[in-house]
């Protein structure tokens, strides 16, 4: 799976985690470089609380595009650090 914007790779991996129809990426199948804390969080009830990057990519900015548990709760606990990202804001290819 790869997921791109703006034609710049931001994540890569064929160890992508499948959880309620998001791809999960590894952390080190993430290209950091283009990614920026958000001060969003959410919370779902079974995985925990979701931290948010936004994504900057020759100026623009995706906010809010990807997320990730930085400490999610124990039936989640696969995901941990795994990014994801919403499909109506990058494009993510099998």
């Amino acid at each position: 799976m790869k997921v791109t914007w703006e034609g710049v790779v931001l994540a890569e991996s064929d160890q992508a985690v499948v959880v309620e129809g998001n791809q999960y990426f590894p952390p080190d199948s993430v290209n950091r470089e283009y990614f920026k804390d958000s001060a969003l969080h959410t919370t779902c009830l079974w995985k925990g609380v979701a931290s948010y990057y936004s994504i900057e990519v020759a100026g623009k900015t995706l906010k809010d595009a990807a997320w990730y548990y930085p400490q999610p709760k124990s039936a989640a606990s696969h995901i941990k650090d795994h990014v994801a990202f919403y499909r109506n804001k990058v494009q993510i290819e099998p």
